[in-house]
């Protein structure tokens, strides 16, 4: 009478020991999927990093989500670092570019433009990180920005010309102006940060070049 219940026991073991063998293959497979997947590098400033934003509304996060409704799925690696310029991104480029990325969009510049900073420096800070990046073999999509014209006129189309002239002469790709259509309404209180819906249009903006590096590496 006991080798009924035995065996029944010894059903459930075995159905227990697949279904938690099944459960660790799904794992498994998702986080290959997970490592498979390509990594994009955000090199940047407060912008990027989401300054005043939850972490879900940040440009990581939010540039992720558009590209994977694209269909290009990638890891989108966050490192912006408030008040950076070009120069400290420069300086912490190797640290902050992960050898695993795939594509670094570089996204600086902001900060260099409210402390009127020289743009023959701003563009050979600029230089400097994409040909390191290049030499990695890191694709690079340059984000630009627009400086406005109560800066000076001159110095306006001087610093705007920096990030064109870099991206062409490097052979980047280039996202002409990172805060395109981000007016009043879609920033912060400060006037300078976006808020949520303006990230995601940035996002939204971004995607498709970012997409284009990833599909030519």
């Amino acid at each position: 009478m006991a080798l009924a219940p035995d065996r029944f026991v010894i059903r459930r073991l075995v159905g227990r020991r697949a279904l938690i063998a099944g459960l660790a293959a799904s794992l498994a497979t998702r986080a290959l999927a997970a490592r498979a997947a390509p990594v994009v590098t955000i090199l940047g400033d407060s912008i990027t990093a989401g300054l005043g934003l939850p972490a879900t509304a940040a440009l990581p996060a939010q540039l992720g989500a558009a590209l994977a409704r694209l269909g290009a799925p990638a890891v989108v690696r966050g490192a912006g670092v408030s008040g950076d310029t070009t120069a400290d991104g420069l300086a912490r480029l190797d640290f902050s570019v992960q050898p695993d990325t795939a594509v670094c969009l570089v996204a600086l510049g902001g900060n260099d433009l409210l402390q009127g900073l020289d743009p023959k420096s701003v563009r050979a800070n600029l230089d400097a990180i994409v040909r390191r990046l290049k030499a990695r073999r890191i694709g690079v999509v340059v984000a630009g920005i627009a400086a406005p014209r109560a800066v000076g006129a001159a110095y306006a189309k001087d610093f705007g010309a920096v990030f064109p002239v870099v991206a062409h002469a490097e052979g980047a790709l280039l996202y002409p102006d990172l805060l395109a259509g981000v007016g009043p309404a879609l920033r912060q209180g400060d006037g300078l940060h976006p808020s949520a819906a303006g990230v995601k249009l940035i996002a939204a903006g971004l995607a498709p070049v970012v997409a284009r590096a990833l599909r030519s590496r």
